[in-house]
């Protein structure tokens, strides 16, 4: 990998650290050429501290390590992006980010509509949206959604039309994650399990 750090006449290029699983932005750091090749030769990041003046590996007194998943560079070759996965909070404050955010497992919009249905679950302002009916019918009527839903999937895989596969499989997606909500679970329970298998 080309990496130029004599660019900003330091020996310095930023390196942005994101976690792999949920891609949030957890810190940014800066590498010399010395701090590039320790993270690429420990597979735990390095990065040089320009208030110490010497590298220093993140999580080298706390234990919360990043662990490098890979490394690219950008159009510019003086940016790098660095892919890791966070043994406990980046933040020396404890939150998992260095903007003070806790976010373990981010899904994007998924995790955005995991609390939609939770807000529309436990709404008691008399107004009966189609997740709140769910809900009130009952874990059977939920369960026969997903299985309802699932079928259609199925149904259609077997044919060309990709507009109404992949309409069926985004109410799959939307009637499971209400199935979780019902029996006490979210999306991150399952990624775990996820994991455990991988």
């Amino acid at each position: 990998m080309d990496i130029d750090f004599n660019k900003n006449n330091d020996g310095l290029v930023p390196a942005i650290i994101q976690d792999a699983t949920t891609k949030t932005v957890l810190m940014l750091g800066y590498m010399n050429k010395e701090a590039y090749e320790k993270t690429m030769d420990t597979k735990k990041v390095t990065f040089y501290s320009r208030t110490k003046e010497r590298l220093w590996t993140k999580g080298e007194e706390s234990g919360n390590f990043l662990n490098l998943v890979d490394v690219k560079n950008d159009c510019d070759q003086d940016t790098l992006l660095i892919r890791v996965n966070p043994v406990g909070p980046t933040c020396h404050k404890g939150s998992d980010t260095c903007w003070n955010e806790n976010n373990n497992q981010d899904f994007g919009f998924l995790t955005e509509l995991e609390s939609v249905i939770e807000q529309r679950r436990k709404a008691a302002d008399g107004s009966k949206s189609y997740v709140a009916s769910l809900f009130d019918k009952g874990i059977n009527k939920i369960a026969q959604k997903v299985g309802e839903e699932a079928v259609e999937v199925v149904i259609e895989a077997k044919d060309d039309n990709d507009d109404l596969f992949l309409n069926e499989s985004a109410d799959l997606l939307f009637h499971y994650l209400i199935l979780l909500q019902a029996k006490g679970y979210a999306l991150n329970d399952i990624v775990e399990v996820l994991k455990g298998r991988h």
